[in-house]
């Protein structure tokens, strides 16, 4: 009997199972540290212990997709080892922050599935929620994967297909702290003076400055994260012999590039949705550019909630587009991500 771990094919999952997933991890200033190496972001809120405390947190937090993305990390190794790409994300809800020392584990329950029409390859529903040393939830979300088949031949299992919210609601969103409010900001230090009326629905902002994905930095960013995911690290996992880039370093380079025009976005929120609309790989350029969907005034001391669509694409656009006239994504567009973020108001 073998006692590796091939993965999981899709037919090895079925709806309503919860997957325990191995290894918690602590995290520690070392991760701020990598995080910041590996990304160009300036954010006050997680840069600084004394702009943290004035916002009524103990400390500065690690960077939310820290946490995102060391949680989703513990997931691949049951979830997405032999997945060919991951799909999208709902239902994303920040529910405590992270901070140095804290450690993170896993959980998910399969909630659907459905096989696609060539056989071959089928799409995996799964909700995860990772948890701190005291148990307490820190996030939770959906997301859902292609993973391969063991056997082409085997039977379809039942089709399963959630029903997922659009959006989270503004009222739903949890502050990072009892004592969180930006009564005491301070504009200079976090970078930009906008509050939450400086932004208005539909307005476009072009976040101006470009990353280059490095080969070395983006399979360092993903052990970092420990997630194990074959088409990252192995040429031989992909009929072009290319590693692919893991969507979630996409979401923090483009994310970090947004400060330029959103720095006052402190927190993420929640993430409403989330798509790779195409691959990335070493060599491309991420630029990034947001939208503003909504806006909400919390009944928190000067918080209040921005609703934006952070689109990354390879190369800039001359024009910010996400879709063509046929209403399929851009070539170029390599995210599209639909989130909440705290700011001032």
């Amino acid at each position: 009997m073998t006692k590796t771990n091939p993965g999981r094919f899709f037919e090895d999952f079925s709806v309503g199972e919860t997957l325990v997933h191995a290894t918690p991890r602590t995290l520690t200033e070392g991760d701020r540290a990598l995080y910041t190496a590996l990304y160009p972001t300036r954010f006050a809120l997680y840069s600084s212990d004394p702009f943290a405390r004035e916002c009524g947190l103990p400390e500065s937090p690690l960077e939310d997709l820290v946490g995102f993305h060391v949680a989703f990390g513990k997931t691949v190794p049951d979830v997405s080892l032999n997945a060919v790409a991951n799909l999208g994300y709902a239902e994303c809800r920040f529910l405590a922050p992270v901070f140095p020392g804290d450690t993170l584990a896993t959980s998910s329950e399969v909630i659907g599935l459905k096989q696609n029409s060539n056989g071959r390859t089928g799409i995996v529903w799964v909700r995860s929620t990772a948890r701190n040393q005291t148990g307490a939830d820190v996030l939770t979300w959906v997301r859902w994967v292609m993973v391969r088949k063991r056997d082409p031949e085997a039977p379809a299992p039942a089709e399963t297909v959630p029903e997922l919210a659009a959006a989270v609601a503004a009222e739903d969103l949890v502050l990072p702290d009892d004592n969180f409010g930006f009564q005491n900001y301070d504009f200079d230090l976090a970078g930009e003076p906008y509050r939450l009326d400086d932004y208005e629905v539909g307005e476009v902002i072009d976040h101006v400055d470009g990353a280059t994905v490095a080969e070395a930095e983006h399979m360092m960013a993903t052990r970092l994260w420990q997630n194990t995911a074959k088409v990252h690290f192995n040429t031989e996992a992909r009929e072009d012999g290319r590693r692919l880039i893991y969507g979630g370093h996409v979401i923090s380079l483009a994310r970090a590039l947004s400060f330029n025009g959103l720095a006052n976005a402190q927190a993420i929120a929640a993430i409403n949705g989330g798509s790779h609309a195409n691959p990335c790989f070493a060599g491309d350029t991420v630029y990034a550019w947001s939208e503003v969907l909504d806006t909400a005034a919390l009944d928190v001391p000067g918080v209040g909630a921005l609703r934006l669509r952070l689109v990354a694409t390879k190369g800039r656009q001359e024009t910010p587009r996400l879709r063509g006239e046929d209403g399929k994504y851009l070539p170029e567009v390599l995210l599209d991500l639909d989130y909440w973020a705290l700011v001032p108001r």
